[in-house]
């Protein structure tokens, strides 16, 4: 199968086995497919359906976006992580709005020029929603470029991945771009994929190097593997009589960048001079609870919680960065998942009780 019969093959293949009834699917503006492209960034379809539902509620529009509080775009976020995506969302709808009157853009350089967009995306938003003929190469389309034609290498590799993009631009078609792009990303994500390929099901089978090679786990290269570490905290749940929690604002990069967030220390020591600097009228010694784990792509982190009672209306030193969180009555704001998930059982007497380590 030459490289012009690729895109006839997947196109045929699409009309009966591919997805046509995601949300984003319908009403494609570049505005909707670049929300999804973004979501979909690192994240399974089946998760990002009910984000990409109520996001699209709230923010119909760039504008809505632009308009919205930032904790407002982190709060819908919550536990889909890669909280940098929502941060580049909110700063290019910004962007959008001031800089091109509330318009999405619709040529490639000035898509490309929004913070979190690159070359795969850009094309993306504008083969899918306007139907203009780029190239993409997401994840599961360097997989199944990759075993089609046998590239050899990591895609992070530049020699590797430029070649794969020479591929993708020869396989994409000039007519029914919007149909093509659909189809081999559904491809990867159905039935090309990472473990387990179903290749009886493949429209390009007939043809796949790796298949006729049986080299299927070995394509793409994987990337050399990183030693896996587990980084251990603690976390300060100061609490005051009303049953609200003390959060502080995360640094802009970093681990949950943005987000609202338990005090962290490194140990106990510096959990217990902050109390003694920083919070006024608190117990001086906290108490452990129970640990919480939350895994990372490359790392475990382990979370200790330090439970201490605030007396009165206890305020803080620093409040510029920090807000008491009422666990009864939660605010909208963006929170970590873990820390959701805990700030949940404060609120409930029951699960509180449980997570208590004596």
């Amino acid at each position: 199968m030459s490289e012009s019969s690729i895109a006839p093959a997947l196109i045929d293949w699409h009309a009966s086995q591919g997805r046509h009834d995601l949300p984003w699917q319908s009403d494609r503006t570049p505005y909707r497919v670049w929300v999804s492209e973004i979501m979909l960034q690192q994240t399974q379809v089946a998760t990002v359906v009910p984000y990409y539902t109520r996001f699209m509620q709230r923010f119909p529009d760039v504008r809505a976006l632009a308009d919205a509080p930032i904790d407002d775009v982190l709060h819908l976020w919550t536990g889909l992580g890669y909280y940098a995506r929502a941060r580049n969302m909110h700063r290019s709808a910004v962007r959008v709005r001031d800089e091109f009157g509330g318009r999405f853009p619709q040529t490639f350089e000035e898509i490309a020029s929004l913070p979190g967009i690159g070359r795969s995306t850009a094309g993306a938003i504008l083969a899918l929603s306007l139907k203009q003929r780029f190239p993409i190469l997401d994840g599961n389309v360097k997989r199944v470029l990759a075993r089609y034609f046998g590239v050899v290498g990591n895609a992070a590799e530049r020699a590797v991945s430029e070649r794969l993009w020479e591929f993708a631009e020869a396989c994409t078609p000039r007519m029914q771009v919007d149909v093509y792009t659909q189809a081999i990303m559904d491809l990867g994500a159905t039935v090309c994929t990472r473990r387990k390929p179903l290749c009886a099901y493949c429209p390009l089978a007939t043809s796949c190097v790796a298949r006729l090679t049986g080299r299927q786990h070995e394509l793409p290269s994987p990337r050399p593997a990183r030693v896996r570490r587990s980084r251990q905290v603690f976390m300060l749940v100061a609490m005051r009589e009303d049953g609200s929690v003390l959060l502080e604002r995360r640094p802009e990069s970093g681990v949950w960048g943005g987000l609202w967030c338990l005090p962290e220390f490194e140990d106990t020591t510096a959990a217990c001079s902050y109390i003694a600097q920083a919070l006024q009228t608190a117990q001086s010694e906290p108490r452990a609870l129970g640990r919480v784990e939350h895994a990372f792509t490359h790392f475990d982190l382990v979370i200790t919680p330090l439970l201490t009672h605030c007396v009165g209306h206890a305020g803080v030193m620093d409040a510029a960065q920090s807000v008491w969180y009422n666990t009864r009555e939660p605010a909208r704001i963006g929170l970590p998942a873990p820390i959701k998930i805990l700030l949940e059982d404060f609120a409930s007497p029951t699960l509180f009780a449980g997570r208590a380590a004596g």
